[in-house]
């Protein structure tokens, strides 16, 4: 558990239980009392109040809540850019997600910041996604997150077309196009194949394994070795 979540942990225990000890919260977050001292005393320091009493445990004041989640005016900006590039840049799917997150921001933060995010003077131009592109999109995010192989119809750079089996490990937008960073089985090595250039798309029902030497952070590692022509 990351400390942030371990932090958010104890608070929210402290404020369904009237009293609570070190010994009690270190057995539910599976760490040691030292480290709920510490946890606790930083949280003090950060203006929770919390109260303690020797012998007894910790507690805080009825109807405390954590205060509310809030940006400052360049994290909208780089909100609202981010949500509008998702827009003009990903598929449908992704495109409502990011305009119903800044919508749900804009419920969220006080008069003067939405109005800031209104005025955020930065845009990502209109790309145009054909449906099939946007569903190739679609299909590919399914496929990676499950871990499921593409058969694909490959257009090569030399037009020629060949037939691939994939795994498919993640979406890399270049500016002007989206490719897919995977391991392939026709070639035993990494590749990079182009959405634009997908003739046709198949999701398979074999699962990928999780081998080393073939994870996404394996094809990161080799990115100056790959090759998207072949």
């Amino acid at each position: 558990m990351r400390r942030a979540d371990r932090l958010f942990q104890i608070i929210q225990f402290l404020r369904t239980r009237r009293v609570t000890t070190a010994r009690w919260l270190a057995d539910r977050l599976e760490v040691s009392e030292r480290t709920i001292y510490r946890d606790v005393k930083d949280l003090v320091l950060s203006g929770v109040n919390i109260e303690s009493e020797v012998g007894v445990g910790y507690s805080v004041r009825r109807g405390f809540d954590l205060p509310p989640l809030m940006f400052n005016e360049e994290e909208i900006s780089a909100l609202t850019l981010g949500a509008r590039l998702v827009q003009t840049c990903a598929d449908r799917s992704l495109s409502t997600a990011a305009q119903s997150a800044l919508s749900k921001i804009e419920l969220a933060i006080p008069k003067e910041l939405k109005e800031k995010l209104d005025k955020t003077p930065l845009f990502s131009p209109l790309l145009p996604m054909s449906a099939t592109f946007s569903n190739y999109m679609v299909d590919i995010r399914l496929a990676a997150n499950q871990r499921r192989k593409i058969r694909l119809v490959y257009q090569r750079a030399d037009k020629e077309q060949s037939d691939r089996i994939i795994w498919p490990l993640g979406l890399f937008f270049w500016g002007k196009v989206w490719t897919i960073g995977a391991w392939c089985e026709t070639r035993d090595s990494f590749r990079v194949f182009r959405l634009d250039r997908i003739c046709t798309l198949e999701i398979l029902a074999d699962i990928y394994p999780i081998e080393k030497g073939k994870r996404l952070q394996d094809f990161i590692d080799a990115q100056g070795r790959v090759d998207c022509n072949r």
